[in-house]
């Protein structure tokens, strides 16, 4: 590194050179996504170039993401551990085949890092986070691990006490981490994109074409995620001529279910149907939809959470069963608990999102309440608390 320094023009600064790893969904790979472009930013503004090196599982999402954004990929091999409350399938076959790659993947990651020579690795969990993290320990190369959840999620867990410093995104989870790595620990928050920050209401109406729209009523945005949620769309499909009257309704629910809730939603009467769009995909417009929403009925993975306290919003929150861990669920139960969203946990009908949605509605004053105890738990400066903890480790 020294003898980069010297060939340098007298008074220009050599690249910060970055590894990130994390991925395999998009809960791990955007916050990662989002602290690169921070950083980038913070280093142009003194005149310092950024190096990155993305390190994760071939074919997997960032894999795609470190190729639009143009940063260099390297893949590294991964073992991932299925969870079991028995610890008898802890051992099952599928297991012990994918631990057996793991030493495979930290000597592969052991030379990428030694080889890029990176100033910080900075790991965002999911299973690839593992081999890149211990590298970074053999190679005395400083690591910030960040944690996106409530809960530690198991890689994450793994590397704790390798960390130089370890980032979380709730209080809550600082008594959770290994008493030797509390004093590395900070609370930072998720890194949210700055442009889900940015909304303007009245962009969501000329971009969607919103002018059936009664501006008098509250607006609910439902979201089961990029892909839909049959659970989600069935309960809102359900209670559709209660909600109506009293709400104008966007409803992304999935490019593949469009056809079938269009059909369902042809025999609301015209003056409802105005109130009420359906919609595959929510893109870029999606800031300013989320600035247009009263009320947000959406799933509560760590990245959705992040954006809506972020912004302040009143949330009905159904977790996905099938998450991880049951993080969902408790991260939902977090903010629940904290009057500062409402949680369907278990089985949701048509009568229980009813009950949950119909309150907020008619009293805007509970909606506003919920929404400063959501604001309250917000960090809508994370990206730059997490790159203040990488800059420093890197010190």
């Amino acid at each position: 590194m020294n003898s980069d320094v010297n060939r340098l023009p007298h008074g220009a600064k050599r690249p910060f050179r970055l590894i990130v790893t994390g991925g395999g969904t998009g809960g791990h790979t955007y916050p990662a996504l989002t602290a690169v472009r921070t950083l980038q930013g913070r280093l142009a503004a003194i005149g310092q170039a950024l190096e990155v090196l993305w390190v994760g599982t071939a074919g997997g999402l960032e894999e795609r993401v470190a190729a639009s954004e143009g940063i260099e990929f390297r893949a590294v091999a991964t073992g991932k551990v299925r969870r079991s409350s028995n610890p008898l399938k802890l051992v099952s076959p599928a297991n012990m085949k994918d631990m057996g790659r793991v030493p495979l993947g930290v000597a592969q990651a052991r030379a990428i890092v030694a080889d890029f020579g990176p100033d910080v690795v900075l790991a965002t969990g999911g299973y690839v986070a593992v081999p890149v993290g211990l590298a970074a320990k053999m190679c005395r190369r400083p690591l910030v691990v960040h944690e996106q959840t409530v809960r530690l999620g198991l890689a994450n867990r793994m590397l704790a006490r390798a960390a130089t410093r370890f980032a979380v995104s709730s209080e809550s989870t600082l008594k959770l981490l290994p008493e030797s790595a509390r004093t590395a620990a900070v609370v930072t928050g998720n890194p949210v994109r700055p442009e889900v920050l940015a909304g303007q209401p009245d962009k969501a109406v000329e971009a969607l074409g919103l002018y059936g729209f009664d501006r008098h009523l509250p607006t609910v945005y439902v979201t089961g995620g990029a892909q839909g949620s049959q659970q989600i769309n069935t309960v809102v499909r359900d209670i559709l001529p209660w909600l109506l009257p009293q709400a104008n309704v966007i409803h992304q629910c999935g490019p593949i279910n469009v056809a079938d809730l269009r059909q369902s939603a042809a025999s609301l009467p015209a003056e409802l149907a105005a109130r009420y769009l359906l919609t595959g995909f929510v893109g870029p417009e999606l800031p300013d939809v989320l600035a247009l929403a009263d009320v947000v009925v959406s799933r509560s993975g760590a990245g959705t959470l992040a954006e809506l306290t972020a912004l302040g919003k009143t949330a009905v929150l159904i977790p996905l069963a099938s998450s991880a861990g049951g993080e969902q669920a408790h991260n939902a139960r977090h903010l629940a608990d904290a009057g500062a969203a409402v949680a369907l946990v278990g089985e949701v009908t048509a009568e229980s999102l009813r009950e949950a949605v119909g309150p907020l509605l008619a009293d805007p004053h509970r909606r506003i309440g919920m929404a400063e105890r959501a604001r309250s738990h917000g960090r809508p400066d994370a990206a730059d608390r997490l790159v203040d903890v990488v800059l420093a480790a890197a010190a």
